[in-house]
């Protein structure tokens, strides 16, 4: 999740706060590529300081040749109740390695009070993207206040007898979790690696946030989806399956032997199973201590090394 200290201003401290969470998705926008689509990332400013500047508050991943991301990586940012905090989201197409944006083509922007996406109360919201004064497509936002779960939970997955889905060789799947939101809607929280040419892969251990993961809600449905990865971005849906973190918490086991269900190839052939089983191979859920946590255990002598930069 992406975060970051706010700049300090007299008298916040008596403010009403509270921790919001901001994903956010785009549709139908430019693409830039000649050969492929656009390989879209959202940056996130806040207008904030003495001078009321624009600063950038943080960025998601990029997600490749795609027109229509789900970004899984979060913004996490104070609200203020009595502040009209102003953000602004801009999208880029990334096309190196450079992190100067200008390196990267514009894509759109938007700019909304913070205040008025909160509102939504974990509803979809919806606005217009802009380029040169033009419609360029869409951004949708979800918001959701912060449990304050210092949890993090480590799980693997793998399967078995997946459908093939590559026409000269087999699938290159890989996994993607939504959570549910408050409007019936899903989030994005989590996708794992793809593996090339297997129809029994076995993901790597992966660690997430409850926090980010379910919002510290135990029983909030999950819903993990199996595609079969393309280099064009046009992924192929194997099946999903729904189950939430309690089940899972249970372990290896019956409880967490899963069927992949491919929803449309179920309603047209009616000696459908499924399309492969995915089965939870472990999991660890832990708090993750914080410094203070450290001192009051007794790690009370703290060395710090300062090395010094004479390249300037």
């Amino acid at each position: 999740m992406a975060e970051c200290g706010d700049t300090f201003r007299p008298g916040r401290a008596s403010v009403p706060v509270t921790k919001v969470e901001i994903s956010v998705s785009c549709r139908d926008l430019q693409d830039k590529d000649f050969f492929s689509k656009s390989d879209p990332m959202c940056v996130m400013f806040v207008k904030e300081g003495l001078n009321n500047e624009w600063h950038e508050y943080g960025r998601t991943e990029v997600i490749w040749n795609n027109l229509n991301p789900d970004f899984s990586q979060k913004f996490v940012i104070n609200y203020y109740f009595e502040e009209r905090q102003m953000l602004k989201f801009e999208i880029y197409d990334i096309d190196s390695n450079s992190p100067s944006l200008s390196k990267h083509d514009f894509l759109g922007r938007m700019e909304v009070s913070l205040g008025e996406i909160v509102s939504s109360h974990g509803s979809q919201v919806e606005r217009q993207l802009y380029s040169g004064g033009k419609s360029c497509g869409k951004i949708i936002f979800v918001t959701e206040e912060v449990t304050s779960s210092r949890e993090v939970a480590t799980m693997q997955f793998c399967a078995k007898k997946l459908d093939r889905k590559d026409f000269f060789g087999r699938s290159d799947p890989f996994l993607t979790i939504k959570r549910c939101n408050e409007d019936s809607s899903y989030t994005v929280v989590h996708r794992t690696e793809f593996i090339k040419r297997t129809l029994n892969p076995v993901w790597k251990p992966f660690s997430i946030h409850v926090s980010t993961l379910c919002n510290g809600d135990y029983d909030r449905m999950l819903r993990i989806e199996c595609y079969d990865w393309n280099q064009s971005g046009n992924h192929n849906y194997i099946g999903s399956f729904a189950t939430n973190l309690r089940t899972l918490a249970l372990g290896p086991g019956p409880n967490n032997e899963y069927e992949c269900i491919n929803e449309t190839k179920k309603a047209k052939k009616r000696r459908y199973k499924h399309s492969g089983m995915i089965n939870l191979m472990g999991i660890e859920v832990v708090n993750q201590p914080t410094f203070l946590d450290y001192i009051q255990g007794g790690y009370e002598l703290i060395n710090l090394i300062f090395i010094k930069n004479y390249n300037y």
